[in-house]
């Protein structure tokens, strides 16, 4: 494994670059979509974050900073997804580990984050490796078009 660093993303090409590892999470967006969605998200205080090695995109994490009568100030971790190839390395967890220690840097009181319920192999990855406890459940319903 070579070097890695973790740096926020700014730009459209390195939203391009991103995109890949993030469809693996998102897979209904097409790139097009993402980047509309994407800007939109950034004038809402959304920041997207990657894990970059000499190979490019390893890992990225979508996160904004909220404050809601529950959490008080806290970020909120949207996506977080690893390349298919390279996980279980720990870019995952040490995304996470920079995620949180940026939340602190602003003044967060804590890091929260939704997982599908089908996803058990992300919430031990959250429980058992990153020590977050499993707190509510997410409830949602789609409007129809018309």
């Amino acid at each position: 494994m070579g070097d890695t660093e973790i740096r926020e993303l700014t730009t459209e090409a390195e939203w391009r670059e991103a995109f890949p590892v993030l469809e693996e999470l998102r897979d209904h967006l097409t790139e097009t979509t993402y980047l509309e969605y994407l800007r939109e998200m950034r004038e809402e205080g959304y920041h997207l974050f990657a894990v970059f090695e000499d190979e490019g995109v390893l890992a990225v994490a979508g996160a904004g900073i909220r404050t809601n009568f529950y959490n008080g100030r806290h970020l909120f971790v949207y996506d977080l997804v690893t390349r298919p190839d390279r996980r279980s390395e720990g870019h995952g967890g040490r995304l996470m580990g920079f995620l949180e220690d940026w939340a602190r840097e602003r003044d967060c009181e804590s890091i929260t984050l939704e997982s599908g319920l089908w996803r058990e192999d992300a919430h031990r990855f959250y429980e058992d490796r990153l020590g977050m406890d499993r707190y509510c459940y997410t409830f949602k319903r789609t409007f129809e078009e018309g």
